[in-house]
């Protein structure tokens, strides 16, 4: 998390006081939650040439440079009075848009601002699919292995990243069929497994809490963010560095339940509007996870040239009709059965809010769509 305060006199900035707690980094006067390191030779175009998720606050001798990655996954917000990775540690907060680079002067005035857009950074190049999926491969190898740890349910994504890295594995759930399946699939790969199963009290203590970390009661972010909390939670009691995650894995390769009823140009259309937004949707919320428990959010799928390949990879390839049945991360699974047992590359798999059980137990303790509140 990236905090900045100023003291301001006369309208002018007099004084700073700047922080950055782990995960987030701080290298001379740079602060920032990015897994490239931000040059500030490319200062002019930092969203285009740091190609990763990002969020930067650099003090330079005559400006303060705020850069927001164009997926818009790192939060980042300010005022007259200061930055943060938190809307509620300022009044009347602006966002850093997706994809912004903003220049603020010690005046407090706006001196540059300028929004590269997603097109501008993820510029696409013809490739044959033999061609996308060797680099797919190759790209989800070249992750630094280190003290991290595995999000597990024993689904696609996340078994395809346990069966590339040599990693424990770790899964919350309230689900005793989502713990017999995790179980059975963490040995088809060989690896370990820390299950911590949730009940009722957890959740509810969650519920709570959560509004609060992730800056939103929405019913449906609150009963994904849950589990998402209590993972992240049980990695850092494990010391865990960090957690991998398989998030952005539905963007790229059509994973969404609703992608089924589209085709053709309305579903290419889908596809790239959810990639788009997915940092207001899932990565705003998980990173402010991550922050509140002091531990790396690592998502594999969402490297730069994964997504850029994604990008040349078509709609009938990721959602894709088979003998009357349609079969959602097509692609994915294609890449999939070099490395796992059919049984797990073909199985559906259900969104963490209900294959966890924590959906069916916020309702039935009386948390509604509407964002009832919990009975005492």
């Amino acid at each position: 998390m990236i905090t900045v305060s100023f003291d301001l006199e006369d309208k002018r900035i007099r004084r700073s006081y700047a922080s950055a707690r782990f995960p987030s980094e701080q290298k001379g006067n740079i602060f920032y939650d990015s897994e490239i390191f931000p040059n500030l030779k490319f200062a002019e175009e930092m969203p285009k040439a740091l190609e990763c998720l990002h969020a930067v606050v650099a003090f330079r001798p005559s400006h303060i440079l705020l850069s927001r990655d164009v997926l818009g996954g790192k939060p980042l917000y300010y005022n007259a009075n200061g930055i943060s990775s938190y809307r509620s540690n300022l009044e009347m907060p602006k966002e850093v848009l997706p994809g912004e680079i903003l220049k603020i002067g010690y005046e407090g005035e706006i001196l540059q601002r300028r929004t590269f857009s997603f097109e501008e950074v993820m510029k696409i190049e013809d490739k044959s699919l033999e061609e996308i999926e060797e680099e797919i491969e190759k790209e989800l190898t070249s992750l630094k292995i280190r003290n991290y740890c595995i999000a597990f349910s024993g689904g696609i994504d996340s078994t395809l990243l346990a069966s590339l890295y040599d990693l424990p594995l770790i899964c919350i759930t309230a689900s005793d069929n989502e713990e017999e399946w995790a179980r059975k699939v963490a040995n088809e790969v060989s690896r370990d497994l820390e299950i911590r199963r949730i009940g009722e009290e957890e959740i509810k203590r969650a519920y709570y809490e959560v509004p609060g970390i992730i800056e939103d009661s929405n019913f449906l972010q609150l009963s994904i963010a849950i589990p998402v909390h209590l993972t992240m939670k049980l990695a850092k009691e494990l010391g865990y560095e960090g957690v991998l995650m398989g998030q952005g894995a539905d963007e790229l390769f059509g994973g969404y339940k609703r992608y089924e009823k589209l085709s053709g140009e309305v579903l290419e259309k889908a596809l790239l509007e959810d990639l788009k937004n997915i940092g207001a949707k899932n990565l705003v919320r998980d990173t402010k996870i991550s922050y509140f428990n002091e531990i790396k959010l690592i998502l594999p799928y969402l490297n730069w040239k994964i997504i850029k390949n994604c990008l040349n990879i078509p709609s009938e390839m990721k959602v894709k009709w088979i003998e009357g049945k349609c079969v959602r991360k097509y692609f994915l699974r294609k890449i999939a059965e070099k490395h796992l047992p059919g049984e797990v590359v073909w199985r559906e798999k259900k969104a963490i809010q209900y294959s966890t059980g924590v959906a069916r137990i916020l309702r039935k303790l009386g948390c509604s769509q509407t964002g009832k509140d919990l009975g005492s």
